[in-house]
């Protein structure tokens, strides 16, 4: 257990160290990965910085959020949902993003074909991949120095690269093109942090089974 004073620390010394580089990385993948201009749903949006700062360096993208729980103070105009069925129509938008949300989820492959119904032209996926030495271990520490002190929910569902490619193809999902070397950390944590347990992907999706 961890009570409000070790939160309030541990967001602080978080917020310090990663949060605003992790913002600004972020938005800069994000940015690469949409070669267009359009309309963007940004899929767990929590407050919004990643997408405002995302606007900052690509003007020509219109963001908006949805998410399970719609913060008092938000950067973005965000949507609730429900954490099943996106409140919107089949090819409402350009792109969706979904950035360290899936591993958050029961389904992730559930949550990226309801992404995939209400996008036009893909998905913008930024998640873990659990491959390598001590993976699971080292993702799970990260997601519980970054979100315990917001209690969000940790079912710490990393996958690993065959689950992933299950995933894309239940979505009917393929990919487009991938980053993996992003640069959230500092030396020298990106030595035990960084490695190849993060990337970010455009997905397109897949033509129809006649």
């Amino acid at each position: 257990m961890i009570g409000q004073a070790g939160k309030a620390l541990l967001n602080h010394v978080h917020g310090g160290l990663i949060f605003k580089r992790r913002v600004a990385v972020l938005a800069g993948a994000l940015a690469q990965a949409m070669p267009q201009g359009g309309r963007v749903l940004d899929l767990g949006c929590g407050d919004g910085q990643v997408a405002m700062a995302l606007m900052a360096l690509r003007p020509d993208l219109k963001v908006e959020g949805v998410d399970v729980l719609v913060r008092p103070v938000t950067h973005i105009p965000v949507t609730q949902y429900d954490g099943v069925t996106l409140p919107f129509a089949d090819g409402s938008f350009d792109y969706v993003s979904i950035v360290d949300v899936l591993h958050h989820t029961d389904d992730p492959a559930a949550v990226l074909a309801e992404a995939a119904r209400v996008s036009r032209l893909g998905v913008v996926v930024k998640d873990h991949l659990r491959e390598g030495w001590l993976a699971g271990a080292t993702l799970r520490l990260m997601d519980w120095v970054g979100n315990r002190g917001h209690d969000v929910r940790l079912p710490y569902n990393y996958l690993d690269r065959q689950e992933w490619n299950a995933a894309f193809s239940h979505a009917r999902l393929g990919v487009a093109d991938r980053q993996n070397r992003l640069g959230l950390y500092p030396v020298p944590l990106n030595w035990v942090f960084e490695r190849q347990l993060h990337f970010v992907m455009r997905l397109h999706r897949l033509p129809a089974i006649a």
